[in-house]
């Protein structure tokens, strides 16, 4: 029983630091550009200036 009283409050503090890493990423602009990701991982370089 004791062990509950360390790990909820640890689960807890660890969720709240996952919400806020997420929504930092969400002001800092990390998901933007979505459609930029998928042209650089599936064309190279030179292809992605001939599609557009």
């Amino acid at each position: 029983m004791n062990v509950l009283a360390f790990l909820i409050p640890v689960a807890l503090l660890m969720g709240l630091g996952g919400l806020i890493a997420f929504l930092w990423s969400l002001k800092s602009g990390q998901f933007d550009d979505l459609q930029g990701a998928t042209y650089r991982a599936l064309f190279e370089e030179d292809d992605i200036g001939k599609t557009e």
